[in-house]
């Protein structure tokens, strides 16, 4: 290699274009390599000069040199040549163009190669630092130049590099910075790293924040898992200083643009105008429209004429559809969306020809107790009420006869086109019951019906579909006294009636039960005269009456002082005693009966024997001693009517022991 002249001028050194041919890329290695290959002459003081050259061209791209000022006489002297002064200045000079830093210190350094696995930082030291490309995973827009913050863990490791971290010079200042950004609204950068219950945990400054997952979207979120790995921009919306618990939102971003969007939107609504929407959300009530920015309301009932159980039947997710704005508030910015209103009203493309008293199909698709609706074309119905499913009277309800879903033929009753109103029946499609009644069920004519339903007052038979009659109290037994219909009969079992009267206007059967059989009255008023002893059986003691149950079927009454026994003391309920009829009513069947009254009789008849055997032995004692007495007719009457006084205190004593 030719020997180069000696720069002994600034301005040589800035024209001189040969320099930056010979010399290599002046770094700090080559300042550090002593075993640099530089072609020189042996000449002690040209390598003097060399140098010097050198380290002219690394502070001039250092920018560490004041050209103009610089005394270029101090360049190329041999080192005792130096004065202490030179010498100092050149030190000084050589000690700017490097860095000093500490471990443990945060530095601003920038950005100067990015590979899919590590990050180069220059901070200014004699060696860039590698930095794990994870720990910017947060920032996947990491540009070359870009200045980020490094903390400085070791100057020189085993290998003698640099060793930084710019995941811990974040965390140095993490707090600090999420404080900052929830005082001020900034809009930060988190990484989302996993999904965690009720939301995501994201990643700030190296702090790990809660993201609520109703705080992601505007839009409801399906699958969380989607974002996952994901960099995205936050709000801190809440601190908890004590926990040092921090909760981000993505939604905050979003509603603060939708906002604009809304008064935008809501500001060129009109009603009746048409737009096209997607299903957002759908409910059990109706179902979520997205205008673009703003939300609508479909109800149910506005989703087709028809009738449905479910929105699903009509729309579904993410589905695109067309709607009608109904009305909106704008205040509160509601908005309420038609979808059926969309096509005509199908009540106005019913067929002209129909007419009362056409027989027409449907099926029920809503069933009460008053009634039931029939769909006879979408969005046409009509109310068969439970009255007119049915000739019977007896109170019933409609899911006695029909049930949802049921096919049903009606007859059309009323029909009002303009109310969108209709009346159906199913019972006019059948014979009236009534219509020849008279020749089915003639007065007298016994049947077999079934209990369909009590009152105080009676039972309802029903004889057939349509067919009710009644049988009062009165007419269920002869012989009982019924104080309610249950204590003789219950509701669906059969029992024989004969019909009593028919009123076919108003549409009434009286029937009778006891009249099945002949009166026992006739016969009773034989067998319990007044006086005569029969005996009975408590079978219920209240505070004033007393039933007894007699021979034959047949109840007697009394009161409790009438079941006072000979010792003085009261029956009781199942005792079997003798009881003597006091009264009889054939027209009130009505029997009375006491079993006091039959000692208290005896006794009576008794004393009053006593009474004639005193009277008669006073008289004999007065009148004179005759030798022979003959006997009369009046003294054997007397002695029949003491023998049988007799006989008849025999037999009550005997019934008494028994």
């Amino acid at each position: 290699m030719a020997k180069k002249e000696l720069i002994n001028d600034p301005e040589d050194l800035n024209q001189n274009e040969e320099l930056n041919v010979v010399l290599p890329e002046v770094t700090d290695d080559f300042v550090a390599d002593d075993e640099a290959e530089i072609e020189i002459e042996e000449d002690e003081e040209v390598i003097e000069h060399e140098a010097a050259e050198i380290e002219v061209a690394k502070l001039k791209k250092t920018q560490q040199i004041d050209l103009e000022n610089f005394n270029w006489g101090i360049l190329g002297k041999k080192e005792d040549v130096y004065t202490d002064d030179e010498r100092g200045k050149l030190e000084d000079i050589y000690t700017k163009t490097l860095s000093t830093i500490a471990e443990n210190e945060v530095l601003m350094g920038t950005v100067v190669a990015i590979n899919k696995r590590e990050v180069v930082v220059n901070i200014g030291y004699k060696s860039e630092g590698v930095i794990n490309a994870n720990e910017f995973r947060y920032n996947p827009e990491l540009a070359i130049g870009e200045k980020v913050e490094v903390l400085v863990e070791t100057q020189e490791d085993g290998t003698g590099q640099l060793v930084l971290s710019h995941k811990k010079a974040r965390s140095l200042r993490s707090w600090d910075r999420v404080n900052e950004a929830h005082d001020t609204d900034e809009i930060i950068k988190g990484y989302i790293k996993c999904r965690t219950k009720g939301g995501m945990i994201v990643d700030v400054f190296g702090i790990e924040a809660f993201l609520p997952g109703s705080q992601i979207d505007v839009k409801p979120i399906r699958d969380y898992d989607a974002f996952v790995g994901k960099t995205m921009e936050f709000k801190v919306v809440k601190i908890n200083h004590e926990f040092k618990n921090v909760v981000v939102s993505h939604k905050a971003l979003i509603e603060e643009e939708l906002e604009l969007q809304k008064k935008e939107i809501i500001g060129r609504l009109e009603k009746g105008q048409v737009l096209e929407g997607t299903v957002k959300n759908i409910t059990s009530y109706g179902v979520f429209i997205d205008l673009g920015g703003v939300d609508g309301l479909i109800h149910i009932t506005d989703l087709s004429w028809g009738r449905i159980s479910r929105p699903e039947e009509i729309v579904k997710l993410d589905e695109k559809i067309n709607v009608v704005i109904l009305d909106f508030d704008d205040e509160k910015k509601r908005i309420a969306l038609g979808m059926k209103q969309l096509t005509t009203h199908p009540w106005e493309s019913l067929d002209t020809n129909l007419k009362v008293g056409d027989k027409v199909t449907g099926k029920v698709v809503v069933l009460a107790d008053y009634g039931a609706f029939i769909e006879i074309a979408a969005g046409v119905e009509g109310l068969i009420h439970v009255s007119e499913m049915s000739w019977s009277q007896h109170l019933r309800s409609a899911q006695d006869f029909l049930k949802v879903g049921d096919d049903v033929e009606a007859q059309v009753l009323t029909l009002d086109r303009e109310e969108r109103k209709m009346s159906l029946g199913m019972k006019q499609l059948k014979a009236d019951p009534w219509t020849d009644i008279e020749q089915k069920y003639p007065m007298g004519s016994k049947h077999n019906g079934s209990i369909r339903n009590f009152t105080n007052f009676g039972v309802f038979i029903e004889l057939e579909e349509g067919i009710d009659g009644l049988v009062h109290i009165s007419d269920l037994s002869w012989t009982k006294k019924i104080k309610h219909p249950a204590e003789f009969c219950s509701i669906g079992e059969t029992l024989n009636v004969v019909v009593l009267e028919i009123d076919k206007e108003n549409r009434r059967l009286s029937l009778g039960h006891k009249q099945l059989e002949e009166n026992p009255w006739d016969v009773f008023e034989t067998l319990f005269m007044v006086d005569s002893v029969h005996e009975g059986t408590i079978i219920n003691i209240s505070e004033k009456n007393v039933v007894v149950a007699l021979p034959y079927g047949v109840e007697g009454v009394t009161t409790p002082k009438h079941i006072v026994k000979e010792d003085g003391t009261t029956a009781r309920t199942d005792e079997k005693l003798d009881f003597k009829v006091i009264d009889f009513s054939k027209e009130g069947k009505k029997i009375v009966v006491s079993h006091t009254r039959i000692f208290e009789d005896s006794k009576k008849q008794q004393e009053s024997g006593d009474k004639k055997k005193v009277a008669k032995k006073g008289k004999a004692e007065a009148a004179p001693q005759v030798k022979i007495e003959k006997t009369t007719l009046g003294d054997i009457s007397e002695l029949a009517a003491l023998k049988d006084e007799m006989e008849l205190n025999e037999k009550t004593s005997k019934k008494k022991k028994e």
